[in-house]
């Protein structure tokens, strides 16, 4: 829009929260039973806008919510709650016409274009019954999306930097002083620890967990705005013979996802449950493991035991506190707080879910829009992430294309190389002609040529930064591979991102004016 922008991360990107979610784009079906109306029918709009800006790394979803008449479930919601005061005999159960209804509602209040509808499924005829308990005959169908949640992140990062922003991993906010006008902001590199001064027109604490920790370090009072709730998940070999997810609801009023995951998995979350620091890393306890294991295992024919989890993760969620008990409860949509009174303005946020980032982010502006009135309009919706210049139906095609223009891949090598870099999956590949031109192979199809990518265009620096936060194949490499690959990035250090720049204040004109006019934007 013309602003001049820095982006200050402590660590990599998508280190904490926003790696460790269930990777869905979804309107939130459950939210209808809090009557977040708004916060849905926004939510459910942008799953389409967001499909067409990134078709390679979301896509659509069909859920399965297997239904009961026998189950029974905890009245935990305002809906609930009156349902069993109304008509007694749903006490403690959705009765199937109210899932119908939100069912009706999820379909028509984003004005819902390229996914398909709710259906109504015989579990005893359709594939989604196979591995289920034969007891349950009847399930609703219904659309949603996935999204690889940390390269969503990246991706964002770097269409920023195209643009004009100057990215800064690695890098703490150790200061930031406020005068009538500007903010003056050090930075500490995290690993050199050098220190850096910047000058800024406006700041944005997007701080995540630590959102009022920086509120705190700015000189501000902690607000207690923020209710860390702890999301885990466990993961297991594959569950499941067909491409479907599922939504369980549980006895006690809370529901579980399981989902095709990395092609040979099957995802299995969330819990809800406090995290008492976000300085405290947040690992799935056996307790919870437990909890999800026999959660699931009532809608199975077959149980699923804690021995055969192959991987856990969590994530810690910072929700805007409304004072309610319930973790499940507390709503997942965002408040954007806006203290401009004495000096230059500051703009706190709390809470939010991945689906409405983009959203956020035009709210955000729309706050700053009165100390920067000559910025330009907002221009993100449609507008296409690094890679996604293609529309949803020609991923097919695309990935065809790419064995066809270099034979040695496989099909799944080839998938996935799509899956994450889309029509840039040339550029990583560059001219090779044969498997050995990408340099030395790590294991699960990982070679030196996409680190490299990873390491001068993503930001990587570590193995961790490209086996769990720009890819997924720590699930399948080795200690020794992950080690191997581990030296070589410390070997090859050098490689960096493109040069970053020096900030300035944002002087009211347009970043880059006469760029933009060149090419027709």
């Amino acid at each position: 829009r013309g602003y001049s922008v820095g982006l200050a991360e402590k660590n990599d990107f998508a280190s904490g929260t926003s790696s460790w979610s269930t990777k869905l784009i979804h309107g939130g079906l459950r939210y209808l039973e809090h009557y977040e109306f708004r916060l849905v029918r926004e939510a459910l709009i942008e799953r389409e806008v967001l499909l067409q800006a990134m078709p390679h790394i979301s896509w659509p979803m069909r859920f399965v919510l297997p239904y009961h008449e026998d189950m029974r479930f905890e009245s935990t919601t305002p809906t609930s709650r009156l349902l069993s005061l109304i008509l007694p005999w749903t006490k403690g159960r959705r009765p199937a016409w109210l899932i119908r209804l939100g069912l009706l509602l999820y379909d028509t209040m984003g004005g819902r274009r390229i996914l398909p509808g709710t259906k109504t499924l015989n579990l005893t005829q359709d594939p989604a019954g196979r591995g289920l308990n034969p007891k349950f005959k009847k399930a609703y169908e219904y659309s949603d999306c996935w999204v690889e949640d940390s390269r969503l992140v990246v991706l964002n990062a770097r269409d920023a930097a195209t643009k004009g922003a100057t990215i800064l991993t690695r890098r703490k906010v150790v200061s930031a002083e406020r005068g009538e006008d500007l903010w003056q902001v050090t930075l500490e590199d995290t690993a050199t620890g050098a220190k850096t001064a910047h000058k800024a027109r406006a700041l944005v604490n997007a701080g995540g967990p630590w959102v009022e920790d920086v509120t705190a370090k700015l000189g501000r009072n902690r607000a207690n705005s923020v209710r860390l709730v702890r999301g885990s998940h466990i993961v297991f070999k594959r569950l499941f013979d067909h491409d479907k997810c599922y939504f369980f609801q549980g006895e006690d009023g809370r529901i579980m996802f399981a989902i095709p995951y990395e092609t040979d998995f099957t995802l299995i979350g969330t819990t809800d449950e406090d995290h008492p620091d976000a300085d405290v890393k947040p690992e799935c306890t056996p307790e919870e493991q437990q909890y999800m294991c026999d959660f699931v295992s009532k809608y199975l024919d077959r149980p699923i035991m804690r021995e055969d989890i192959v991987w856990t993760y969590s994530g810690v969620r910072p929700l805007y506190s409304d004072g309610t008990g319930d973790a499940t409860a507390t709503s997942r949509d965002y408040t954007l707080s806006m203290d401009d009174a004495c000096g230059a303005p500051l703009l706190n946020v709390f809470g939010g879910k991945i689906t409405t980032y983009r959203k956020l982010a035009e709210h955000a502006l729309e706050k700053l829009a009165p100390h920067f009135p000559n910025a330009a309009d907002g221009w993100t919706a449609g507008a296409p992430l690094p890679g996604g210049d293609f529309t949803l139906t020609d991923m097919e095609k695309l990935t065809a294309s790419l064995q066809t223009d270099y034979p040695f891949l496989t099909r799944r090598w080839a998938t996935r190389l799509m899956r994450a870099y889309g029509t840039e999956a040339w550029a990583v590949l560059g001219d090779a002609r044969t498997e050995a031109d990408l340099g030395g192979a790590f294991g699960a199809t990982l070679t030196e040529a996409e680190v490299r990518w990873m390491m001068t265009r993503e930001y990587a620096r570590t193995a961790d930064d490209v086996i769990w936060r720009r890819t997924k194949l720590g699930l399948r490499m080795t200690k020794d591979e992950i080690a191997a690959l581990s030296a070589w990035m410390a070997d090859h250090s050098g490689l960096a991102p493109p040069v970053e720049r020096t900030l300035a204040p944002f002087d009211g004109q347009r970043a880059h004016e006469t760029s933009d006019k060149e090419e027709g934007r």
